[in-house]
C-alpha cells in the first residue's frame, strides 16, 4: 500500500526538518589537537535531510532551527541559504555580547583514515537550538495553511534538552493532524543524553515520539538503545547488523509501534575508516526490500553519510512513493555523500541514479 503522502499542488514545502545546525570546523587530513586552521561547513543531522533533498533532488525544503543573531549565526545562515533551504522559519535570539546565556554551536571533527576512526568533538551547550521550546513555532500554519509533505526530525535534536524533547513531540502531533509525513531518525548519541538522564530517559523520550512516526529510520544501536528492542544474532564485532538480525528486530518493533509504515536501516561493515562494506534494507507493508551492495567502499568522510541515505529514502517516497526506489536512492546516496568533505551531500541527482544502474567511477567528459 502507497504512503499516503499529499500531493506537491496542495503543499508549499515537500519537506521541512526540525533540528539544530552548527558550524562544522574540519582539520582536513589533520587532527583537531594540532590543527593550525580549519575548513568551516555546516551541518545538523535532521537539516541535512532538507539540504540533500533540496540540492540533490530539487525539492522545496525549509528548516525550523535557532541562532544567535552575531557574526557567526549570520554566517550559519548564509550556509543555509547556499544550500537553497528556506530561512523563513528561523529564530533568532539577542546575543548576549560573550555567549553566556546563549550561543550557536560547533562542531570540531576528524574524518578519520585507515586504523583511526573518525572523531566527533562537539561544543553546544546553551545553544539557540537548545533552548527551543512548545510554542516557538505555529505548526498549525506550517502544517494546516501552508501544507507539508514529509517532516524530518530526530533523536540528536530530541536530546538536546527538555525542551527540545517536548518541542520534538509537539511538532510530530501536529504532523501527524495535519496529514503530513513523519521520518524520525533514532541517531541514538549516549554523549547527548549522558547528563538528563542517560539511557532510561532516551527510551522514554523516544518511545513517546516513536508513536507519532511513519518512517523510522536507525540501525541496530539506535533501535536497542533508544526503543529498548535487543538483536538477536548481530555480529558486534564487525560493527554492522546482519540483514536477517535487522528483519527481526523490525518485525518486533512494527508490533509494539503499529503506526510504522516504514522502518529503514544502512548496513555497514567497517573494515577501515576509509574502506566499508554499504547497502540499505527497507521494510514497507509487510515486505523487506533491499539495495544493491557497495562492497568495500572507499570513503573521503562518512559523517553525514547516514543522514543522505535519509535524504534519498524520502525522495524515492515522495518522487515515486516506491520502497524499492526509496532504498536504493538511499542507498546510493549514501555512499555518494561519502566520497566528499562536510555533513552535506555534494552529489546530483544524474550521479545518484547512474550508481543505481551500476554505472561505475570512470571519468565523465
Amino acid at each position: 500500500m502507497p504512503l499516503p503522502i499529499k500531493s506537491a499542488q496542495h503543499a508549499a514545502f515537500d519537506e521541512i526538518s526540525l533540528g539544530e545546525i552548527m558550524l562544522r570546523l574540519d582539520p582536513g587530513e589533520g587532527r583537531v589537537r594540532t590543527a593550525r586552521e580549519f575548513k568551516v561547513w555546516e551541518g545538523g543531522g535532521e537539516y541535512n535531510v532538507a539540504r540533500g533533498l533540496r540540492k540533490c533532488f530539487g525539492l522545496r525544503t525549509a528548516v525550523c532551527t535557532a541562532f544567535v543573531d552575531n557574526e557567526v549565526g549570520r554566517l550559519l545562515e548564509d550556509f543555509v541559504m547556499q544550500g537553497g533551504v528556506s530561512t523563513d522559519f528561523v529564530r533568532w535570539r539577542e546575543d548576549d555580547g560573550i555567549g553566556r546565556t546563549v550561543r550557536n554551536g560547533l562542531n570540531f571533527t576528524e574524518r578519520g583514515f585507515g586504523l583511526r576512526g573518525a572523531v566527533g568533538v562537539p561544543d553546544r551547550g546553551n545553544t539557540a537550538a537548545s533552548q527551543l521550546k512548545p510554542g516557538d513555532f505555529d505548526w498549525e500554519h506550517l502544517f494546516g495553511k501552508l501544507g507539508v509533505r514529509w517532516f524530518h526530525t530526530g533523536g540528536i535534536f530530541a536530546a538536546l534538552s527538555e525542551s527540545t524533547a517536548a518541542l520534538t513531540v509537539e511538532a510530530v502531533k501536529a504532523a501527524k493532524k495535519h496529514g503530513t509525513i513523519v521520518s524520525y531518525d533514532l541517531n541514538y548519541r549516549p554523549s547527548l543524553w549522558k547528563s538528563i538522564g542517560g539511557l532510561k530517559k532516551a527510551q522514554e523520550v523516544n518511545r513517546e515520539i516513536a508513536r507519532h512516526v511513519d518512517v523510522m529510520i536507525g540501525n541496530e544501536e539506535d533501535f536497542t538503545a533508544s526503543l529498548g528492542f535487543e538483536v538477536e544474532g548481530a555480529d558486534h564485532s564487525l560493527s554492522t547488523i546482519e540483514t536477517e538480525a535487522f528483519k527481526r528486530m523490525i518485525t518486533r518493533a512494527v508490533k509494539e509501534f503499529p503506526n510504522f509504515k516504514v522502518a529503514a536501516t544502512t548496513l555497514r561493515r567497517v573494515i577501515t575508516a576509509t574502506k566499508n562494506d554499504w547497502s540499505a534494507i527497507c521494510w514497507h507493508d509487510g515486505s523487506f526490500f533491499e539495495s544493491r551492495k557497495y562492497p568495500e567502499m572507499e570513503i573521503l568522510d562518512r559523517v553525514g553519510g547516514g543522514d543522505s541515505f535519509a535524504s534519498g529514502l524520502a525522495f524515492g517516497f515522495l518522487q515515486f512513493n516506491d520502497p524499492q526506489k526509496a532504498v536504493e536512492y538511499g542507498a546510493a546516496h549514501g555512499a555518494l555523500a561519502s566520497t566528499t568533505p562536510g555533513d552535506t551531500s555534494m552529489a546530483t541527482r544524474k550521479e545518484v541514479e547512474k550508481l543505481i544502474a551500476g554505472g561505475g567511477a570512470r571519468v565523465v567528459r
